[in-house]
Order: C-alpha cells, then sequence, then structure tokens
C-alpha cells in the first residue's frame, strides 16, 4: 500500500522534465566545447538539439539514482548515449534505409541538409560519443568502470546490437515471421541500447552484480515494450504528436506486432512485458519509483 501511495505522489512530468534538463544543458557544454562554425557541425547540432524525449539518458540516470546517485561520469554517459541514439535516427531516415521527410517534428538532416551530409553528421556523433566516454572520469576509482561502460554501450550499438537489429528488420520486409523473430530484431534494433542506457548508470553509480542484473531484466523488457508501443501509434498514433508520419510500417510492408498479433493482442503484449520489468524491480523498493513510472510511461505514451 505504501509503494502504491508513493507511485501515486510521484510527480513524472516534473522528473522527465528535470532530467531532461540536466542533459539538455551538459550536452550544451559538449556543444560549446566541440562543434565549430561549420556545414558538418551544423547537421549534428540541429538533429541533436531537436525536441526529442530524451528517454535513454533519462533512464540512465535514473537507473544510476536506484542503485546509488548520480554523478558526473553518469551524466556524460547519458549524453554520450543520446548522441548514439541521434546518430541511429539520422541514418534510419535516409532514403537507403526508412526515407523518412519528418523527425521530432522537423525536417529529417538529409531533407534539411543532404544525404552525404546526414551520412557525415551521423558517423560523426558516434564517433564524438565514445571520446565523450573515454574522457578522463571524475571520480579516479571510475577508471575501470568506465571501460566496462564504454563497451556495453560500444556492443548495443553495433553488430551485435542495434546495428544487427536493423539489418534483420530490412530483411524482414515483405516476409512473414514468427513472434520469437520479431522480438528478436527489437531487442537488438530498439532494446539493446536501452538496456545499456540501464546498465551504464547503474555501473557507474557502483551497482551490485545482483542489482545490475534485475535492471538487466527491467530494461531488456521494456525495451521491447517501447518497440511494441512504437508499431500500435505508426498504425493509430497522431502524427502532430508524434512529430513524424505515422502508417509508414504498413507502406513498407515492415513486420510489425499489430501485423502479426492484432492491436488488442500487442497491447496486451505490451502489458506483460511492462509487468515482467516491474517485477525485476521489486528488490530496489522506494528506490525504483523513478524507473516504474518511466515503465508505466512506456506503456501509455502517446508519441
Amino acid at each position: 500500500m505504501q509503494d502504491s501511495l508513493l507511485n501515486r505522489k510521484f510527480n513524472l512530468s516534473h522528473y522527465l522534465n528535470t532530467q531532461r534538463n540536466i542533459t539538455d544543458q551538459a550536452l550544451s557544454k559538449i556543444i560549446k566545447a566541440n562543434f565549430s562554425d561549420c556545414r558538418l557541425s551544423s547537421a549534428m547540432q540541429y538533429s541533436l538539439i531537436a525536441s526529442g524525449k530524451r528517454l535513454r539518458p533519462v533512464l540512465c540516470m535514473a537507473a544510476a539514482e536506484t542503485v546509488g546517485e548520480i554523478n558526473d561520469d553518469v551524466v556524460m554517459a547519458a549524453c554520450a548515449i543520446e548522441m548514439i541514439h541521434t546518430y541511429s535516427l539520422i541514418h534510419d531516415d535516409l532514403p537507403a534505409m526508412d526515407d523518412d521527410k519528418l523527425r521530432r517534428g522537423k525536417p529529417t538532416c538529409h531533407i534539411q541538409y543532404d544525404e552525404a551530409t546526414a551520412i557525415l553528421a551521423g558517423d560523426a556523433l558516434l564517433t564524438l560519443a565514445f571520446e565523450i566516454l573515454s574522457d578522463q572520469p571524475s571520480l579516479p576509482e571510475n577508471s575501470s568502470i568506465r571501460l566496462q561502460v564504454i563497451k556495453t554501450i560500444a556492443r548495443a550499438a553495433g553488430h551485435n546490437g542495434m546495428i544487427e537489429g536493423q539489418m534483420r528488420d530490412i530483411e524482414a520486409e515483405t516476409a512473414f515471421i514468427p513472434l520469437d523473430e520479431l522480438k528478436k530484431i527489437h531487442q537488438l534494433k530498439t532494446g539493446a541500447l536501452i538496456e545499456a542506457s540501464v546498465i551504464a548508470g547503474a555501473q557507474l553509480a557502483g551497482g551490485t552484480t545482483e542489482s545490475v542484473k534485475q535492471l538487466k531484466i527491467y530494461a531488456g523488457n521494456i525495451g521491447v515494450a517501447f518497440q511494441v508501443i512504437d508499431d500500435i501509434l505508426n498504425v493509430e498514433g497522431d502524427a502532430a504528436k508524434m512529430g513524424k508520419a505515422t502508417g509508414t510500417d504498413a507502406f513498407r510492408n515492415k513486420s510489425t506486432y499489430p501485423g502479426l498479433l492484432g492491436m488488442e493482442k500487442s497491447r496486451r503484449f505490451a502489458a506483460e512485458l511492462i509487468n515482467n520489468a516491474l517485477h525485476a524491480l521489486d528488490i530496489f523498493g522506494n528506490k525504483a519509483i523513478p524507473l516504474s513510472a518511466l515503465a508505466e510511461y512506456i506503456i501509455k505514451r502517446e508519441r
């Protein structure tokens, strides 16, 4: 009963705004220190400062709070993860991939600039992310942990994670695939970086092996749930709220949860995943209230 009351008192909107502001302020400092007055930097900044959800940085910081507290290394990791996420969106939107014209309510990078500039802007954000991750840690004892975090994020973003997921997603177009295979695609394409965000925050805040294990279960479930809801919103979402076009999955004959399961079964599947995620947080008690609220936000979101 007490946990339920605390959850109701928790102001998620205020929490999201606070954590987004922390992320945006840190990103502004990175931009000021690293970007120059050139076309490439302009394209990088254009996509990076667009009005996104900042969900991955927020999850990174919330995980850190669950096992300890936010420190400068956590904030820098959160920013690096947002750079990697932004790079992936720039490349996803390219004509050779999803060929989208709108992202975060603005023209996509290749529309605003050109295709070559967009490719290079994505590449530059990816490499800058690892430059930020490998900077001298603010806490000397975090040096070895930082190496673990770099490996965690690199693996999630690379050919064993997000990129492999993208490849499988492309291969699944116009083909019927079973639920297990669709789930695997999204564990890689969407879930891997979400999982890395949570694990990195926990590692940098001194999380134990057991706490990281439970958070990995939590993150794995919300990562897939996020994509299930994304698929649903692509069918029935409000394009104005989402800041991107809807109906594109059907147009490209993509394999989706609504296409495979139908809308109601997709919603039930997402709810089951979120329930699994919440159970994984039981060991943390009230410290996990932000992560619990974020899981519920994922299933209720409209954009």
